[in-house]
């Protein structure tokens, strides 16, 4: 429609494109204001979990140099797993509050299984990788939203790149190669660096599928957010990996 400051119709145009753009604005507000309160909520939890003596006593056990997980360790390691399936099948049977609290009671367990970290790495290096990745996730995001570019074909890419380091991580459970790991981490600094470009273009899309449901917006800004802060913790965990300084 040619513009026409007499016509009308010009003017709805320009309300209802101003109205999607708020509606984005607000929707996208929203999954990144889950996002980041659930990474604060792991980084709590992460942190009390390896500086609290009951959690440590509860989650771990030493035996000299060595250090292993208890039963409930074991539990907790495999569980943030189970929150995700619950929630990424059950999205259309469960209601908005019950997600909500099934996204944060995932993130606060996600947050025991990562205190392994605060062990493995000096608190230096863990603050060193943090700041990088939410400089380099903060950035690709941002041309996610920005890209006018169909990022589909390059999101497939990095998905078959994710499962290929997936089955290489759990040969190296097996064979124990630092020269795989090292392969697998650098691998898998590049293909999260792509897939938070690519699933920030994919909410952004979605909004335009949520039809003004607001139940509906707010079930998938949790599942963009939980989409999300995967990226954020394996992206974090990749470069800890590589540029890490390992306790003795």
């Amino acid at each position: 429609m040619d513009y026409n400051e007499n016509n009308p119709m010009s003017y709805s145009a320009r309300a209802e494109t101003a109205t999607y753009d708020t509606g984005l604005r607000a929707y996208l507000l929203s999954v990144y204001n889950y996002m980041t309160s659930a990474l604060a909520l792991t980084g709590i939890f992460a942190y009390l979990a390896s500086h609290w003596g009951v959690l440590i006593s509860a989650l771990y056990q030493f035996n000299g140099l060595h250090m292993g997980l208890t039963g409930l360790g074991v539990l907790v390691a495999i569980a943030p797993l189970a929150f995700v399936l619950v929630l990424s099948f059950g999205v259309n049977r469960l209601s908005l509050p019950a997600m909500q609290a099934l996204f944060w009671v995932y993130a606060a367990v996600m947050g025991l299984s990562m205190s392994l970290y605060f062990f493995l790495y000096s608190g230096q290096s863990l603050a060193r990788a943090f700041f990088i990745t939410a400089i380099v996730f903060g950035s690709m995001s941002m041309w996610g939203y920005a890209t006018k570019r169909d990022l589909t074909s390059m999101g497939h890419f990095m998905i078959m790149g994710l499962w290929g380091i997936i089955i290489a991580s759990v040969v190296n459970i097996f064979v124990g190669s630092t020269g795989l790991q090292f392969a697998v981490s650098i691998l898998g600094v590049g293909i999260f660096v792509g897939l938070t470009a690519w699933d920030t273009q994919k909410i952004k899309q979605l909004y335009y599928m949520t039809s003004g449901d607001a139940t509906v917006a707010g079930k998938s800004a949790i599942m963009g957010a939980l989409t999300l802060y995967l990226d954020f913790i394996n992206l974090f965990v990749m470069l800890l990996r590589l540029f890490g300084d390992r306790r003795n």
